[in-house]
């Protein structure tokens, strides 16, 4: 059983909080190329507002805890614990609500190698308790402009969770999927369950484009998110993103396990 004491201290340890291994200068980046609007850190936000480099270090020293100091620019960038706990309560929270209405949900990720594990441990607790985890588009070509040009991907789901691959190759032992910010995946996928009038989901979670991507489009979404990745926080901040919990999101997949029971247990999900 994991407490909010015990929780906090499992953060601090294995750096998801605290002094996390994100660097400051790629966070300063990432909050730079966001306020020139670029696309690929955008992954799928269309902001209200102006959002200056200066009021985005604002925001993510509210959000996430990082210095709020611009002349600090260099070194480890750091994540307030209580932040994350804080946000994972409201995360159970709306876990728990889809939970008793017994409402479809959809989950995405594009850090498969470090967070499968966890969305896919909510994945069936919810299917469990009577939710639909929503699977639409599998299979599916989906083009997205990486460093090394446009790469055709495929969606697959691995224990109920969406992701994309470079083929649509699934045995056993394969790739589990590739990283990627980009919300084309969840476009795909929303659009593919209107088209066959299947059931839409009530909640999406998960991280980069997929929660970007789906807050865009008008569907609550929650998920995590890094130092570097302000567009999830700037969709919270403007009210299209439910929730976002601060947390380094390129940690061992198993230090996210207790994120996982945590969660449950708050969402009174836990077996």
């Amino acid at each position: 059983m994991v407490n909010a004491r015990a929780l906090r201290a499992h953060l601090l340890a294995v750096r998801l909080a605290g002094e996390v291994a994100t660097s400051r200068e790629d966070s300063l980046r990432s909050y730079r190329l966001f306020a020139a609007r670029d696309p690929r850190v955008l992954i799928g936000i269309d902001p209200e507002g102006a959002w200056k480099q200066r009021e985005l270090l604002a925001l993510m020293a509210r959000r996430c805890g990082v210095s709020a100091d611009p002349r600090h620019t260099s070194g480890p960038d750091v994540i307030d614990p209580e932040l994350t706990l804080a946000a994972l309560d409201a995360f159970a929270e709306r876990i728990r609500a889809v939970a008793r209405r017994g409402a479809p949900v959809l989950f995405g990720t594009g850090h498969p190698r470090r967070l499968l594990g966890f969305y896919a441990g909510l994945a069936d607790a919810l299917s469990a308790v009577g939710c639909e985890v929503l699977t639409p588009a599998q299979g599916r070509c989906v083009d997205i402009l990486t460093r090394f040009g446009l790469r055709t991907h495929h969606l697959a789901y691995v224990r109920g969770v969406g992701l994309v691959r470079e083929t649509a190759d699934g045995r056993p032992g394969c790739e589990p999927g590739l990283h990627s910010h980009s919300p084309l995946p969840v476009r795909v996928v929303l659009e593919a369950a209107a088209e066959c009038g299947g059931p839409l989901p009530e909640l999406v979670v998960g991280d980069h484009g997929w929660v970007c991507g789906a807050g865009q489009l008008g569907f609550e979404a929650i998920g995590l998110a890094d130092t570097d990745d302000p567009a999830l926080f700037v969709g919270e901040a403007e009210g299209r993103v439910s929730v976002v919990v601060p947390v380094d999101d390129g940690v061992r997949s198993a230090y996210y396990r207790p994120l996982t029971r945590y969660v449950l247990k708050r969402a009174c999900l836990s077996q």
